[in-house]
């Protein structure tokens, strides 16, 4: 079985990097293309990974500002030369999917979800804050892009998607089906605590779109505890709107992740996600999660019993939430086993299946269950 990996980039590290590690432990010896890559910006083990970036790996300023060369990224998949393989999987966020392969390859796209910045243009300019020149210049190429994105979409054989909304980009963006395999998180990596403590968590990246702000100002007007794990652009300003009750703690080892987790009375998730990963390592951790009632939250919370929703995306509707919302009258156990339902091992044979059919499909039957190895596009 002749396999690969390709993934959109590998300059920062989120949810789509610790998919694309199960991947890699799923299939070891696939090599990895993908358009750029940062090893600072990744754990040290992705060094003994075999990693192959494009050409666009030379550029000035494209591992911190990937995003000026939009343009090129096309142009980067469709160079990558997967002749030699009989199986490729897209791990895809934005591009990844566009890769060219041969007639016998079969492709499974597993897909993240169909590029924001294409697909939800207004919404993403608008809390980028992108200037009113870049927006005068940007539709321009965006339609180039789109149209580029669609085709490339056929190139796949078989879709699946991370939750129903991300399942409804894909049907209404590319007009393609696809099977819903949710990402997968290490239960075993976490554990209730015996005592809980009284403050509020967020783990997460620090950008726009995280909506990190609308905790701020909702915890400003509560007054009660909130913590804040992770840095980024957006961390100067969120601590300027600050009062004393929020404390923003930055980057924190793992273990210290697990420990706040496991004690925070509940986990908060203030912006929309694809589908998001924290809100299950919470509930791994036997807490409940309070989170904005849209996208993959929808998936992974069920109301009344592992958590609850605000639906409308302002401060004040979060903060009803907060208010009104008994955490200590969720069951920790309940929440854990609900979890349970996302585990790794449940990703490995769910994903595992679907690319023997699709293999078996293209090459009779012919192939024994655990021999092949597979190819991961991000």
């Amino acid at each position: 079985m002749r396999v690969a990996l390709v993934c959109s980039w590998l300059n920062q590290y989120g949810g789509a990097e610790r998919v694309l590690e199960v991947l890699h432990d799923m299939y070891p010896q696939a090599p990895i293309y993908t358009s750029v890559y940062e090893p600072r910006a990744l754990p040290d083990f992705y060094r003994q990974w075999d990693i192959r970036p494009s050409f666009m790996q030379r550029l000035p300023l494209v591992k911190r500002k990937h995003q000026l060369f939009l343009g090129l990224f096309p142009l980067a998949f469709e160079s990558f030369d997967l002749s030699e393989y009989d199986l490729v999987i897209s791990n895809s966020s934005a591009f990844a999917h566009g890769v060219l392969t041969r007639e016998g390859t079969a492709h499974v796209c597993y897909c993240l979800t169909p590029a924001r910045f294409l697909w939800n243009y207004h919404a993403y300019v608008q809390r980028e804050k992108v200037g009113s020149l870049a927006r005068l210049i940007l539709p321009f190429p965006l339609h180039y892009l789109r149209t580029w994105d669609a085709a490339a979409a056929s190139r796949v054989d078989s879709f699946v998607a991370i939750s129903h909304a991300v399942q409804a980009r894909i049907r209404k963006f590319y007009r393609r089906d696809s099977t819903i395999i949710y990402p997968p998180v290490n239960i075993n990596d976490y554990q209730p605590a015996d005592e809980v403590g009284d403050y509020y968590l967020i783990v997460s990246r620090l950008i726009p779109y995280k909506r990190i702000d609308l905790a701020v100002e909702a915890f400003n007007q509560l007054g009660l505890p909130l913590k804040i794990v992770g840095d980024g652009r957006d961390r100067a300003a969120l601590q300027a709107m600050a009062r004393s009750n929020v404390e923003f703690l930055g980057r924190r080892s793992d273990a210290e992740v697990r420990q706040l987790y496991a004690r925070c009375r509940a986990f908060v998730l203030p912006g929309e996600e694809d589908f998001g990963l924290t809100p299950l390592e919470a509930q791994a951790s036997g807490r409940p999660v309070i989170a904005y009632g849209a996208g993959g939250a929808l998936d992974t919370v069920v109301e009344g019993e592992t958590g609850a929703f605000f639906y409308q995306q302002t401060p004040e509707s979060l903060a009803e939430a907060v208010a009104s919302f008994d955490a200590l009258a969720c069951d920790p156990h309940r929440i854990r086993e609900h979890a349970a339902k996302f585990d790794v091992a449940v990703f490995r044979q769910q994903l595992g299946e679907l690319v023997e059919r699709e293999y078996s499909s293209r090459y009779g039957g012919r192939m024994a269950r655990g021999l092949m190895r597979v190819v991961a596009v991000k």
